[in-house]
């Protein structure tokens, strides 16, 4: 009897060990699921702090500069202005309700994500142009009001597409048009600024197109110092060990083809290269699906001039 209490006392200590390292390793576990839980959560309260601050920036550049000035940006508030103008309805209900139609449009384009942050933006941008409209205007001359007007609107406007959002609506029938018909998404932005610049022209007197246009021109500079290019078209060069995985996953949540190539790094050895052609509002969204997909995959970035042949898969 006494071998065998002896026996059993042996191995009821021995379990020890073995339970405390479990708990041990548990808990650890808790604590990195619970860091990764934490980051993840100040890294959206930052995305959309920093959605917030290039809002309300846009809305202070447009009332306090532009507006005073009937100096028009292009898009929907180019628009809202002009309809502003000539009704008396608030600036910040037009851009909002003109807004609406664009933003489903861009949810059937660009996916979930970008709808709510798309949408948060535009919902901050008009809630801004409210706060800022009864204020006293910045300046009554036309110069200053196209340069620093223009210069803030940019940084504003960089700021909520560097971090996935949009003000402007005609951005999304733009790339649905690049998507539908391989017109340049530049250009359909262009051609629908032409088309508002010129009724302001007619109605506020040419003047006030020129000043446009010169302000269309600086945002735009000032966006490209931003959001690291203001053409539309970028190339990203992915390298990483999912290639198959992430180039399917591109091509079904995102629409575009990849073209898949054999690498092999110095010290990591064989990889794959992937290229991808995408405009400007697409890459936040991509560098989202390769980190939820493969966090250590190397991603290059870099402008393109132009694009000949189709680079997107055809829908409907």
């Amino acid at each position: 009897m006494a071998e065998t209490e002896n026996i059993t006392n042996e191995e009821s200590f021995s379990e020890i060990p073995k339970d405390n390292a479990e708990v041990s390793e548990s808990r650890e576990a808790d604590k990195t699921e619970a860091k990764s839980r934490l980051k993840a959560f100040l890294k959206y309260l930052w995305e959309y702090l920093m959605l917030t601050a290039g809002s309300a920036v846009a809305a202070f550049a447009i009332e306090e500069f532009l507006v005073p000035c009937t100096i028009l940006d292009g898009g929907v508030v180019g628009i809202s202005i002009i309809i502003n103008n000539l009704t008396g309805v608030k600036l910040s209900v037009l851009t909002l309700m003109l807004n609406i139609p664009f933003l489903l449009i861009g949810y059937k384009v660009l996916g979930g994500k970008f709808f709510i942050k798309a949408g948060f933006s535009m919902l901050v941008f008009s809630f801004f142009l409210e706060i800022f409209s009864p204020m006293e205007n910045m300046t009554s001359e036309y110069l200053l009001a196209v340069c620093f007007g223009g210069m803030l609107l940019g940084i504003g406007v960089g700021l909520v597409i560097s971090f996935g959002g949009c003000l402007d609506g005609t951005e999304t029938v733009a790339i649905l048009i690049n998507r539908k018909f391989d017109f340049p998404v530049g250009k359909s932005v262009l051609f629908f600024n032409i088309i508002i610049y010129g009724v302001a022209g007619v109605r506020f007197g040419f003047d006030r197109a020129m000043y446009s246009l010169l302000t269309y021109y600086i945002t735009s500079k000032v966006l490209d110092f931003i959001d690291n290019g203001m053409n539309q078209a970028k190339a990203a060069m992915i390298i990483t060990n999912e290639g198959s995985l992430i180039a399917d996953i591109i091509y079904k949540k995102m629409g575009r083809t990849v073209t898949i190539m054999e690498g092999e790094g110095l010290i990591s050895g064989k990889k794959d290269v992937l290229y991808c052609v995408l405009n400007r509002l697409e890459v936040y969204e991509l560098k989202k699906l390769i980190n939820e997909t493969d966090a250590s995959a190397f991603i290059a970035i870099n402008e393109v001039s132009e694009i000949i042949g189709n680079h997107i898969k055809k829908k409907g």
